[in-house]
């Protein structure tokens, strides 16, 4: 990328956003910074117990992400961040006008299976279907391109940097 954009991996539960992002950190040469990191534990404890999140316990999680964004505007930077629906993007450009969004895509059945096999996270299966149901995928006026999560983490890291760059390719700016 010609430009250091700060980058937001998006989608729901389970596309690998925490794989992908450092690996996308990597290739681009920028920090990665942990969404799940930002969340009070108030919204950890909630999605735990199997209790989708609220817009109002999302908002200081969104706004202590798009702070961050914010601090790496120019310098570039990674980070996590579901941002399922547009008022969340919103939120963060907000904060980090500049931010571009990689949403990472996938089947149901790939993501559920995906998450089965994950050890350690809050998130359950049980609020996959919340999520989609939240989903609004990126709309043609927002910065941002979308990468299917087929294959293994480096095929879609190498896939996210080659859309990336074509997002930035002069040809691409209007």
């Amino acid at each position: 990328m010609s430009t250091p954009h700060v980058v937001v991996v998006m989608g729901v539960a389970g596309t690998g956003k925490t794989t992908i992002g450092p690996l996308l950190a990597e290739r681009l040469g920028v920090p990665y910074a942990e969404g799940d990191d930002f969340h009070p534990r108030a919204n950890i404890d909630k999605m735990s117990a199997g209790t989708p999140l609220t817009d109002d316990d999302r908002w200081p999680w969104l706004d202590a992400i798009g702070r961050w964004a914010h601090g790496r505007a120019g310098l570039g930077g990674v980070v996590s961040s579901s941002a399922l629906k547009r008022s969340y993007r919103d939120r963060l450009r907000a904060e980090a006008p500049d931010a571009v969004f990689v949403h990472l895509t996938g089947s149901r059945e790939l993501i559920e299976d995906r998450m089965g096999h994950r050890e350690g996270h809050f998130m359950p299966t049980s609020l996959l279907d919340s999520q989609f149901a939240t989903l609004q995928p990126l709309a043609a006026d927002e910065a941002g391109v979308a990468v299917d999560v087929a294959g293994s983490p480096e095929e879609i890291a190498d896939r996210a940097v080659a859309a990336l760059a074509e997002l930035d390719s002069p040809a691409a700016t209007p």
